[in-house]
Protein backbone atom coordinates (compact mmCIF):
# COMPACT_ATOMS: atom_id res chain seq x y z
CA UNK A 1 0.00 0.00 0.00
CA UNK A 2 1.13 3.54 -0.71
CA UNK A 3 0.36 6.70 0.94
CA UNK A 4 -0.19 10.36 0.01
CA UNK A 5 -0.38 13.45 2.39
CA UNK A 6 -3.78 14.94 2.39
CA UNK A 7 -3.84 18.34 1.51
CA UNK A 8 -1.90 21.05 4.02
CA UNK A 9 -2.08 19.01 7.11
CA UNK A 10 0.10 16.47 8.57
CA UNK A 11 -2.13 13.20 7.47
CA UNK A 12 -0.43 10.86 5.46
CA UNK A 13 -3.80 8.58 4.34
CA UNK A 14 -3.45 5.08 2.30
CA UNK A 15 -4.79 5.64 -1.14
CA UNK A 16 -7.26 3.43 -0.68
CA UNK A 17 -10.00 4.21 1.64
CA UNK A 18 -12.46 2.03 3.70
CA UNK A 19 -15.86 3.81 3.13
CA UNK A 20 -19.04 2.61 5.40
CA UNK A 21 -21.75 4.13 3.00
CA UNK A 22 -24.90 1.64 2.65
CA UNK A 23 -23.07 -1.06 3.85
CA UNK A 24 -21.71 -1.15 7.89
CA UNK A 25 -25.12 -0.99 9.87
CA UNK A 26 -27.12 -1.59 7.03
CA UNK A 27 -27.29 -4.15 3.87
CA UNK A 28 -24.10 -5.82 5.17
CA UNK A 29 -23.97 -8.16 8.35
CA UNK A 30 -22.07 -7.35 11.43
CA UNK A 31 -19.46 -9.85 11.36
CA UNK A 32 -19.03 -9.49 7.65
CA UNK A 33 -18.65 -5.65 8.05
CA UNK A 34 -16.10 -6.52 10.86
CA UNK A 35 -14.02 -8.90 8.80
CA UNK A 36 -13.86 -6.38 6.29
CA UNK A 37 -12.63 -3.22 8.76
CA UNK A 38 -9.36 -5.82 10.47
CA UNK A 39 -8.86 -6.76 6.93
CA UNK A 40 -8.30 -3.26 5.37
CA UNK A 41 -5.82 -2.64 8.32
CA UNK A 42 -4.35 -6.17 7.65
CA UNK A 43 -3.09 -5.22 3.65
CA UNK A 44 -2.43 -1.42 5.09
CA UNK A 45 -5.44 0.63 4.35
CA UNK A 46 -5.76 3.35 7.46
CA UNK A 47 -8.45 5.36 6.71
CA UNK A 48 -12.14 4.79 7.39
CA UNK A 49 -14.44 7.00 5.99
CA UNK A 50 -18.33 7.34 7.26
CA UNK A 51 -21.67 9.55 8.15
CA UNK A 52 -23.61 10.29 10.84
CA UNK A 53 -26.16 9.79 8.29
CA UNK A 54 -24.91 6.80 7.25
CA UNK A 55 -27.79 4.42 8.72
CA UNK A 56 -28.57 7.62 10.83
CA UNK A 57 -26.01 6.91 13.24
CA UNK A 58 -25.68 2.53 12.63
CA UNK A 59 -22.43 2.90 10.53
CA UNK A 60 -20.69 4.86 13.07
CA UNK A 61 -22.16 3.19 15.86
CA UNK A 62 -20.61 -0.26 14.39
CA UNK A 63 -17.59 1.46 13.28
CA UNK A 64 -17.09 2.47 17.41
CA UNK A 65 -17.74 -1.38 18.05
CA UNK A 66 -15.80 -2.49 16.04
CA UNK A 67 -12.52 0.14 16.29
CA UNK A 68 -12.15 -1.10 20.23
CA UNK A 69 -9.36 -2.47 21.22
CA UNK A 70 -7.43 -1.00 17.51
CA UNK A 71 -4.85 1.40 18.77
CA UNK A 72 -7.13 5.13 17.75
CA UNK A 73 -3.08 6.33 16.56
CA UNK A 74 -2.77 3.30 14.17
CA UNK A 75 -6.02 4.99 11.73
CA UNK A 76 -7.31 7.83 10.44
CA UNK A 77 -11.13 8.48 11.05
CA UNK A 78 -13.34 10.79 8.79
CA UNK A 79 -16.44 11.23 9.48
CA UNK A 80 -19.13 14.06 7.86
CA UNK A 81 -22.07 16.19 9.08
CA UNK A 82 -25.02 17.77 7.02
CA UNK A 83 -28.24 15.76 6.34
CA UNK A 84 -31.17 15.11 8.43
CA UNK A 85 -30.53 12.94 11.62
CA UNK A 86 -34.51 13.67 12.26
CA UNK A 87 -37.10 16.00 11.43
CA UNK A 88 -35.01 19.24 12.97
CA UNK A 89 -31.68 17.59 13.29
CA UNK A 90 -29.74 18.68 9.62
CA UNK A 91 -27.84 21.37 8.28
CA UNK A 92 -24.40 23.00 9.24
CA UNK A 93 -25.94 25.65 11.42
CA UNK A 94 -23.29 26.25 14.43
CA UNK A 95 -26.17 24.51 16.98
CA UNK A 96 -26.02 21.24 14.74
CA UNK A 97 -22.34 21.29 14.35
CA UNK A 98 -21.63 20.96 18.34
CA UNK A 99 -24.66 18.61 18.56
CA UNK A 100 -23.81 15.91 15.89
CA UNK A 101 -19.99 15.90 16.60
CA UNK A 102 -20.68 15.20 20.27
CA UNK A 103 -22.99 12.37 19.04
CA UNK A 104 -20.58 10.68 16.39
CA UNK A 105 -17.78 10.61 18.94
CA UNK A 106 -20.09 8.95 21.14
CA UNK A 107 -21.13 6.45 18.77
CA UNK A 108 -17.66 5.80 17.44
CA UNK A 109 -16.13 5.68 20.98
CA UNK A 110 -13.54 8.10 20.02
CA UNK A 111 -12.36 11.43 21.61
CA UNK A 112 -11.75 12.66 18.23
CA UNK A 113 -12.02 12.19 14.32
CA UNK A 114 -9.13 12.95 12.79
CA UNK A 115 -11.20 14.76 9.43
CA UNK A 116 -14.70 16.32 10.05
CA UNK A 117 -16.63 17.03 6.61
CA UNK A 118 -19.66 19.18 5.86
CA UNK A 119 -21.21 16.54 3.78
CA UNK A 120 -22.61 19.21 1.69
CA UNK A 121 -23.40 22.78 1.59
CA UNK A 122 -25.59 24.58 3.64
CA UNK A 123 -27.69 27.27 1.87
CA UNK A 124 -29.93 27.97 5.04
CA UNK A 125 -26.95 29.25 6.85
CA UNK A 126 -24.33 31.96 6.72
CA UNK A 127 -21.03 30.69 5.77
CA UNK A 128 -19.30 32.50 8.65
CA UNK A 129 -21.70 30.87 11.12
CA UNK A 130 -20.34 27.14 9.72
CA UNK A 131 -16.73 27.99 9.24
CA UNK A 132 -16.75 29.43 12.80
CA UNK A 133 -18.40 26.35 14.39
CA UNK A 134 -15.99 24.15 12.39
CA UNK A 135 -12.90 26.21 13.86
CA UNK A 136 -14.27 25.70 17.36
CA UNK A 137 -14.39 22.25 16.75
CA UNK A 138 -10.86 21.92 15.99
CA UNK A 139 -9.80 24.06 18.78
CA UNK A 140 -11.81 22.37 20.95
CA UNK A 141 -10.32 19.06 20.00
CA UNK A 142 -12.97 16.99 18.62
CA UNK A 143 -11.19 17.29 14.89
CA UNK A 144 -7.89 17.77 13.84
CA UNK A 145 -9.28 18.49 10.33
CA UNK A 146 -11.63 19.64 8.28
CA UNK A 147 -13.00 19.10 4.89
CA UNK A 148 -16.27 19.25 2.62
CA UNK A 149 -17.87 16.89 0.00
CA UNK A 150 -19.51 17.83 -3.09
CA UNK A 151 -19.29 21.97 -2.90
CA UNK A 152 -18.87 24.32 -5.75
CA UNK A 153 -15.82 26.30 -6.72
CA UNK A 154 -17.61 29.13 -6.07
CA UNK A 155 -18.84 27.62 -2.19
CA UNK A 156 -15.11 26.18 -1.90
CA UNK A 157 -13.81 29.66 -2.82
CA UNK A 158 -15.65 31.97 -0.28
CA UNK A 159 -14.37 29.58 2.76
CA UNK A 160 -10.98 30.25 1.41
CA UNK A 161 -11.65 33.62 1.73
CA UNK A 162 -13.00 33.64 4.97
CA UNK A 163 -10.09 35.15 7.80
CA UNK A 164 -9.56 33.84 11.17
CA UNK A 165 -11.05 30.47 10.46
CA UNK A 166 -9.62 26.75 10.20
CA UNK A 167 -9.04 26.06 6.38
CA UNK A 168 -10.16 23.36 4.69
CA UNK A 169 -7.50 20.08 4.16
CA UNK A 170 -9.69 17.65 1.76
CA UNK A 171 -12.63 17.62 -0.74
CA UNK A 172 -14.69 14.38 -1.38
CA UNK A 173 -15.70 14.47 -4.51
CA UNK A 174 -17.03 11.82 -7.16
CA UNK A 175 -14.92 11.03 -9.72
CA UNK A 176 -14.51 8.36 -11.78
CA UNK A 177 -13.80 6.78 -15.26
CA UNK A 178 -16.74 7.57 -15.81
CA UNK A 179 -17.38 11.00 -14.12
CA UNK A 180 -15.02 13.66 -14.35
CA UNK A 181 -16.41 16.86 -13.46
CA UNK A 182 -14.11 17.45 -10.60
CA UNK A 183 -11.53 17.62 -13.13
CA UNK A 184 -12.65 21.24 -14.73
CA UNK A 185 -12.63 23.55 -11.53
CA UNK A 186 -12.83 21.62 -8.19
CA UNK A 187 -9.54 19.64 -8.58
CA UNK A 188 -7.38 22.54 -10.08
CA UNK A 189 -8.85 25.08 -7.46
CA UNK A 190 -8.20 22.67 -4.41
CA UNK A 191 -4.59 22.05 -5.79
CA UNK A 192 -3.82 25.57 -5.38
CA UNK A 193 -4.73 25.98 -2.14
CA UNK A 194 -3.99 22.92 -0.28
CA UNK A 195 -6.92 20.85 -0.27
CA UNK A 196 -6.71 17.08 -1.30
CA UNK A 197 -9.26 14.91 -2.85
CA UNK A 198 -10.93 11.71 -1.41
CA UNK A 199 -12.88 10.50 -3.73
CA UNK A 200 -16.30 8.37 -3.17
CA UNK A 201 -17.91 5.93 -6.06
CA UNK A 202 -14.39 5.39 -8.00
CA UNK A 203 -15.63 2.21 -9.11
CA UNK A 204 -19.12 3.86 -10.36
CA UNK A 205 -21.28 2.19 -8.05
CA UNK A 206 -19.74 -0.59 -9.17
CA UNK A 207 -20.16 -0.46 -12.59
CA UNK A 208 -16.86 -0.74 -13.68
CA UNK A 209 -16.00 -4.08 -12.30
CA UNK A 210 -18.13 -5.06 -15.01
CA UNK A 211 -20.22 -7.76 -13.26
CA UNK A 212 -22.94 -5.85 -14.80
CA UNK A 213 -23.71 -7.44 -18.24
CA UNK A 214 -26.32 -6.47 -21.26
CA UNK A 215 -28.90 -8.47 -21.20
CA UNK A 216 -28.62 -9.86 -17.79
CA UNK A 217 -30.14 -9.27 -14.53
CA UNK A 218 -27.79 -7.69 -11.49
CA UNK A 219 -25.81 -10.91 -9.31
CA UNK A 220 -28.45 -11.34 -6.53
CA UNK A 221 -25.55 -10.12 -4.30
CA UNK A 222 -24.86 -6.65 -6.03
CA UNK A 223 -25.57 -3.39 -5.59
CA UNK A 224 -27.89 -3.07 -8.40
CA UNK A 225 -30.00 -6.05 -7.19
CA UNK A 226 -30.65 -4.51 -3.73
CA UNK A 227 -33.57 -2.02 -3.44
CA UNK A 228 -31.64 -0.35 -0.41
CA UNK A 229 -28.46 0.58 -2.35
CA UNK A 230 -29.32 0.82 -5.76
CA UNK A 231 -30.94 4.08 -6.01
CA UNK A 232 -28.26 5.86 -7.49
CA UNK A 233 -27.33 3.89 -10.35
CA UNK A 234 -29.96 4.15 -13.41
CA UNK A 235 -28.07 5.81 -15.80
CA UNK A 236 -24.76 4.13 -15.27
CA UNK A 237 -26.76 0.94 -15.94
CA UNK A 238 -27.21 2.46 -19.47
CA UNK A 239 -27.04 -0.53 -22.53
CA UNK A 240 -24.44 2.23 -23.94
CA UNK A 241 -22.16 2.23 -20.73
CA UNK A 242 -22.41 -1.60 -19.51
CA UNK A 243 -21.02 -2.12 -23.68
CA UNK A 244 -17.91 0.25 -22.89
CA UNK A 245 -17.19 -1.23 -19.52
CA UNK A 246 -17.14 -4.39 -21.41
CA UNK A 247 -14.52 -3.21 -23.57
CA UNK A 248 -12.40 -2.59 -21.19
CA UNK A 249 -11.96 -6.51 -19.50
CA UNK A 250 -9.44 -7.19 -22.73
CA UNK A 251 -6.83 -4.37 -21.24
CA UNK A 252 -6.99 -5.66 -17.49
CA UNK A 253 -6.67 -9.27 -18.95
CA UNK A 254 -3.44 -7.93 -20.52
CA UNK A 255 -2.37 -6.39 -17.40
CA UNK A 256 -3.09 -9.09 -15.64
CA UNK A 257 -5.10 -6.99 -13.24
CA UNK A 258 -8.98 -7.20 -12.24
CA UNK A 259 -11.53 -4.39 -13.42
CA UNK A 260 -11.49 -3.09 -10.36
CA UNK A 261 -7.69 -2.49 -9.92
CA UNK A 262 -7.62 -0.91 -13.18
CA UNK A 263 -10.61 1.65 -12.65
CA UNK A 264 -8.74 2.82 -9.03
CA UNK A 265 -5.33 2.51 -10.80
CA UNK A 266 -6.76 5.35 -13.13
CA UNK A 267 -8.17 7.19 -10.57
CA UNK A 268 -4.37 7.11 -8.74
CA UNK A 269 -2.93 8.35 -11.63
CA UNK A 270 -3.93 11.69 -11.02
CA UNK A 271 -1.97 13.04 -7.72
CA UNK A 272 -4.28 15.04 -6.93
CA UNK A 273 -5.95 12.57 -5.35
CA UNK A 274 -5.14 11.60 -2.31
CA UNK A 275 -6.93 8.30 -1.69
CA UNK A 276 -10.17 6.83 -3.28
CA UNK A 277 -12.98 5.17 -0.83
CA UNK A 278 -14.12 1.36 -1.83
CA UNK A 279 -17.35 -0.17 -0.29
CA UNK A 280 -16.48 -3.53 0.83
CA UNK A 281 -19.22 -5.80 1.72
CA UNK A 282 -16.74 -9.31 1.71
CA UNK A 283 -12.98 -9.06 3.03
CA UNK A 284 -11.99 -10.51 -0.39
CA UNK A 285 -12.84 -7.23 -2.35
CA UNK A 286 -10.90 -5.53 0.52
CA UNK A 287 -8.09 -7.54 -0.79
CA UNK A 288 -8.35 -6.77 -4.35
CA UNK A 289 -9.27 -3.34 -4.40
CA UNK A 290 -6.52 -2.56 -1.84
CA UNK A 291 -3.92 -4.20 -4.76
CA UNK A 292 -4.71 -1.11 -7.05
CA UNK A 293 -2.41 0.86 -5.27
CA UNK A 294 0.86 -1.02 -7.04
CA UNK A 295 -0.44 -0.81 -10.30
CA UNK A 296 0.68 2.05 -12.67
CA UNK A 297 -0.87 2.74 -15.83
CA UNK A 298 0.81 4.07 -18.82
CA UNK A 299 0.40 6.67 -21.19
CA UNK A 300 -0.30 4.23 -24.07
CA UNK A 301 -3.09 2.06 -21.83
CA UNK A 302 -4.55 5.60 -20.75
CA UNK A 303 -5.14 6.35 -23.98
CA UNK A 304 -6.73 3.24 -24.84
CA UNK A 305 -9.12 3.37 -21.92
CA UNK A 306 -10.18 6.97 -22.96
CA UNK A 307 -10.94 5.55 -27.06
CA UNK A 308 -13.04 2.86 -25.06
CA UNK A 309 -15.12 5.36 -22.67
CA UNK A 310 -15.30 8.13 -24.77
CA UNK A 311 -18.40 6.86 -26.70
CA UNK A 312 -20.48 6.41 -23.57
CA UNK A 313 -19.37 9.10 -21.63
CA UNK A 314 -22.47 11.28 -22.23
CA UNK A 315 -24.69 8.69 -21.04
CA UNK A 316 -23.02 7.85 -17.55
CA UNK A 317 -24.29 10.39 -15.84
CA UNK A 318 -25.26 10.16 -11.99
Amino acid sequence: MKYRQLGNSDLQISEIALGSWLTYGGAVERQQAEACVHKAFDVGINIIDTANVYGRGAAESLLGEVLQGVDRASYILATKVYFPMSDTDLGLSATQIHKQIDASLQRLRTDYVDLYQCHRYDVNTPLEETMTALTEVVRQGKARYIGFSEWSPAQIQAAINLPNVEKFISSQPQYSMLWRKPEAEVFPLCAENGIGQIVWSPLAQGVLTGKYKLGEAPPQDSRAANEKMNGFMRDLLDERVLKAVQNLKPIAQRLNISMAQLALAWVLQDQRVSAAIIGASRPEQVVDNAAASDVELSDEILREIEQVLTPAMPYATA
